[in-house]
């Protein structure tokens, strides 16, 4: 467990209603100055931490339904908008696309200038950019839209970690607050593509998650208390923006790459991908505000929690990302008939990590990460040969065995995120993490397609490829959390 495990209100931290007991400083960062004197004795809390973790919760679920809504509906939307095999890697890497642009920047945003204020500016933006990709004409449009949905739900996620760090200050209640946050990842991941299937078509979905988004940002607005732990300074408009060309770079190459690795321009954007990940530590070094800030990476517990986020978007998000996809195609199943197999998966997951955080006291989460993983890489070898078997039962035994290791991860990773870095920069820790998981699950997303699809031997062929390559992605993420331990 990191050094972390203190809660610290500073006056500029308290938010803006309610009482609140006294506290004391247990830490102090350079970064920000207010931290180097006690807090107040009569600082004051969010006077609803129940309704803080209900309203956060509502919102990452449907942010989480958003995300996996083209799971189902891909193939009919593909259709719908007349969009090539080799341009689909985009219709579902848009929104993570968006996400692992601007968590960073959103986190450090929300830490900033207030972490309410900036959930509300995500659901808001979420709720109207959803209800317009329901009418979108063509897949530029479609992508667009759902870049812009990446990154309104970038502001949500970023921004609900520290919004329950402080409405939970004890150790105690982090842990159940961030088990259950963890818990509505994976139940948003699993009503996603059942709500989506159920509807009458893919453009009637979106509406009705868009106008849930709304919902939620309604009752939002007088029930969360604002909090925030200012550093002083201007935002990192130059750091936001050269992370986020990069992973445009970075997104585009994979994409491209699987009509010809070796083309110029798949090793241009490569290139300037690297080139732009190197002008980001740059101005992260030297600016006196940074999304991130780099000497963290120095920290095993901050290490093994973005070795994680990357390792889960990579191995597991990508491969379940796509293969619903091939339950329809290859096995003949339906849009509804995928979404209960997928909520196999799903919700498996979800109640694992709604009760994983009994095993918070006596399994560090690092073990909880391993273990995790690999479960998913046991689960995705036994479904081995399933795709060409001509029957969904082969899938099964992987689909559990994979659901019980997402919901270990789903459970570990937030907690390991707030923890492994100063209190007060929760959201920035969160965002993190977070901007790992979804860079890895949009190179995810296009390796396995270009693995599926670029195989000589068929779809079957290059299913067991994919499951193969996930698997050995899956236990080298083992190793390398169980590797990154907290130094005595």
């Amino acid at each position: 467990m990191a050094r972390f495990n203190e809660r610290t209100l500073t006056p500029s931290e308290a938010p803006h209603t309610g009482p609140a007991p006294h506290q004391t400083a247990s830490h102090q960062t350079a970064s920000h100055p207010s931290a180097s004197h006690p807090a107040a004795p009569h600082a004051e809390a969010p006077p609803h931490p129940r309704a803080t973790l209900a309203l956060t919760s509502a919102a990452t679920a449907v942010t989480l339904m958003t995300y996996t809504a083209p799971i189902v509906t891909l193939p009919d939307t593909a259709a719908a908008l007349h969009t090539p095999l080799s341009a689909q890697a985009w219709l579902i890497n848009g929104t993570p696309l968006g996400l692992a642009a601007l968590l960073l920047v959103a986190g450090s945003l929300a830490d900033d200038y207030g972490r309410r204020r900036i959930f509300l500016l995500g659901t808001l933006t979420l709720g109207i950019t959803t209800a317009l990709g329901a009418l979108a004409s063509s897949t530029w449009l479609f992508t667009l839209a759902r870049v812009a949905q990446g990154a309104a739900s970038a502001a949500i996620l970023a921004s609900s970690l520290g919004l329950l760090v402080h409405a939970f200050p004890t150790p105690r209640g982090r842990l159940h607050a961030t088990g259950v946050w963890g818990a509505f990842v994976s139940g948003g991941i699993a009503a996603g593509p059942l709500l989506a299937g159920s509807l009458p078509n893919w453009r009637f979905a979106y509406g009705v998650l868009g106008a849930a988004t709304l919902l939620v940002t309604a009752l939002s607005v007088r029930t969360l208390s604002e909090s925030r732990s200012p550093r002083g300074g201007r935002p990192d408009i130059v750091g936001a923006l050269t992370f986020g060309l990069a992973l445009v770079s970075l997104v585009a190459a994979l994409t491209l790459g699987r009509d010809g690795w070796l083309r110029p321009e798949v090793g241009l954007l490569f290139l300037a991908t690297v080139v732009l990940l190197g002008l980001f530590a740059v101005v992260e070094l030297r600016t006196a505000t940074p999304m991130i800030d780099l000497t963290l990476l120095r920290r095993p517990g901050f290490l093994a929690s973005s070795a994680g986020g990357l390792f889960t978007g990579l191995a597991v998000i990508g491969l379940f990302s796509f293969f619903p996809v091939l339950f329809q195609q290859v096995l003949g199943l339906t849009p509804m008939d995928t979404a209960w197999l997928f909520l196999l998966w799903s919700g498996l997951s979800f109640l694992v990590a709604l009760q994983a955080k009994r095993l918070a006291g006596r399994v560090p989460p690092r073990h909880q990460l391993a273990a995790g993983f690999t479960l998913h890489a046991a689960g995705v070898l036994t479904m081995l040969g399933a795709i060409d078997s001509g029957t969904w039962h082969r899938l099964l035994p992987g689909l559990v065995l994979g659901g019980v290791g997402s919901g270990l991860l789903n459970a570990a990773l937030p907690l390991l995120s707030v923890d492994s870095v100063p209190a007060a920069r929760a959201a920035m820790g969160s965002g993190a993490q977070q901007t790992f998981r979804y860079i890895g699950s949009c190179a995810g997303v296009a390796l396995t397609i270009a693995i599926v699809t670029s195989s000589g031997g068929g779809l079957g062929h290059g299913a067991n490829v994919a499951l193969v390559v996930s698997a050995a992605l899956a236990l080298l993420a083992a190793v390398a959390v169980l590797a990154l331990r907290e130094r005595a």
